[in-house]
């Protein structure tokens, strides 16, 4: 369940304001950097929200820019003090993508594109602990078991009953056809995956493979929105070694015009479920494609 202060959100607000104040202020982040003596780098990625802030570093930031207002100081203080709080996820240990998770957590809607596998949103346990276990063989059966138990919980976030995730998949028709453990696990896979598809507020869209070339074929990508107005919509590239946050507005612009060509190119709804259950006949009549 979302909790009521979820640092990652609230990192991303209190950059967003540090910059603002530094924009009024006329001042670029060479010179902030410079008149504290950090690195340029530092003030960036204190203002992208990648970084932890501490309360010292919004008190001297505050007095480089002449804040005279203590109701603003002290609003400032406290997100930067809420910011260093620890979400459920940190439970688990280091997460690499825990910057992603902090932000689905507080998203109002996912749009999501998958090319290779089922939406991490959408997976039962034996289909993400064979999906895991393969991408990655290197690993522990610890370690895959707590990636396992972190993308389980993370599907609370589509369960919860008063203000549960909005999620729209557009998966690729090799997701489906990829046999992730075997054929018993897929068939299990798939009907779970159409019957989260009659969740209110989930839409699944099957993108098959006669139609050709399309706006997805340079790989998955999701696009999360927020409650708040305050909150840019972020774009999320996942990548083998570091992730990609796009949150200027003529990306997320651009990825949200891409989607709606996928959606538009998927099979709707229903057609999609009908294309999954002639999948899952495939897979119990052993004629896979």
């Amino acid at each position: 369940m979302a909790s009521n202060v979820n640092p990652t959100v609230r990192r991303r607000r209190l950059g967003q304001e540090l910059r603002r104040l530094r924009e009024q202020k006329g001042m670029t982040a060479e010179e902030v950097a410079e008149r504290l003596l950090v690195s340029q780098s530092k003030i960036s990625r204190l203002e992208n929200g990648r970084r932890s802030i501490s309360q010292r570093d919004v008190r001297d930031l505050c007095g480089v820019y002449e804040v005279e207002d203590h109701r603003v100081v002290d609003s400032l203080m406290q997100m930067a003090k809420d910011s260093r709080q620890q979400g459920w996820w940190h439970a688990f240990g280091d997460i690499p993508y825990s910057v992603y998770i902090g932000l689905e957590t507080d998203a109002a809607s996912l749009r999501v594109y998958e090319p290779q596998a089922v939406p991490g949103l959408l997976q039962t346990r034996p289909y993400a602990e064979a999906l895991i276990s393969g991408s990655a063989p290197e690993w522990t059966a610890t370690d895959i078991d707590k990636r396992v138990n972190v993308r389980l919980h993370r599907q609370d976030r589509i369960k919860e009953g008063a203000s549960p995730l909005r999620l729209w998949a557009v998966i690729d028709e090799s997701a489906l056809r990829r046999v992730v453990g075997d054929k018993q696990l897929m068939i299990a896979q798939l009907e779970y995956l159409v019957e989260q598809s009659y969740l209110p507020h989930v839409t699944v869209q099957v993108l098959p493979f006669d139609m050709g070339a399309h706006p997805g074929i340079g790989g998955h990508y999701a696009i999360l929105e927020f409650p708040d107005a305050a909150d840019a919509s972020v774009v999320y590239i996942e990548g083998v070694t570091s992730d990609l946050y796009l949150e200027k507005a003529n990306d997320v612009q651009h990825y949200s015009v891409m989607y709606e060509h996928l959606r538009a190119q998927a099979l709707n709804a229903e057609q999609t479920r009908q294309f999954i259950g002639n999948v899952i006949k495939e897979y119990a009549g052993g004629a896979v494609r």
